[in-house]
């Protein structure tokens, strides 16, 4: 069977997916979500997986695909309208663009100021004592096994946790 008369059937069906699914896609349409689905089938029909399967098993993997995809570039893409941006004469008209379009993406942002913050606290506020009982924590060692390392107790040990804290609470002070 050929993949055209394979598909011949579904495809009304996964372009109705693909329209409920594009208020979730952004700067994507149901027409690129239809095309993302039927590149799917066809990687599927080509590697044989789709030759004992029913209609509604390979419409819900689209869907599940789909959503999937959707995920997944959320995070990576930001588009910016520069048509937009040339019909508006107003100044800050490309901070209300971008300020629109960076709605997903403010996450990410958020993500990168954490780390960024972290990074200034450990090369400015802390001993290199406490960058290894950090590097400790990271690893996900409990205070007992982090004092056996260090060679201290582990009340030592909650006592430099509570000390790292409050330097950080101080930092995020002095930077809010």
């Amino acid at each position: 069977m050929s993949f055209e008369e394979r598909t011949k059937n579904i495809i009304p069906i996964l372009k109705r997916i693909t329209y409920k699914l594009r208020y979730g896609a952004g700067y994507l349409d149901d027409n690129d979500l239809f095309q993302e689905a039927l590149l799917h089938l066809w990687q599927d029909y080509n590697s044989g997986k789709l030759l004992d399967k029913t209609d509604s098993y390979i419409l819900q993997g689209c869907y599940f695909h789909l959503k999937n995809y959707l995920r997944k570039i959320r995070k990576k893409a930001r588009f910016l309208n520069f048509e937009a941006l040339a019909e508006s004469e107003k100044e800050n008209s490309l901070k209300e663009i971008t300020a629109i379009q960076e709605a997903g993406y403010r996450e990410y942002l958020d993500y990168l100021h954490d780390k960024l913050l972290v990074e200034t606290i450990c090369n400015n506020g802390f001993t290199p004592r406490e960058k290894t009982l950090l590097l400790f924590c990271k690893e996900g060692l409990t205070t007992r096994q982090i004092g056996e390392r260090m060679g201290v107790t582990h009340v030592s040990i909650v006592k430099m946790i509570s000390k790292i804290k409050v330097k950080c609470a101080q930092y995020q002070d002095k930077v809010s």
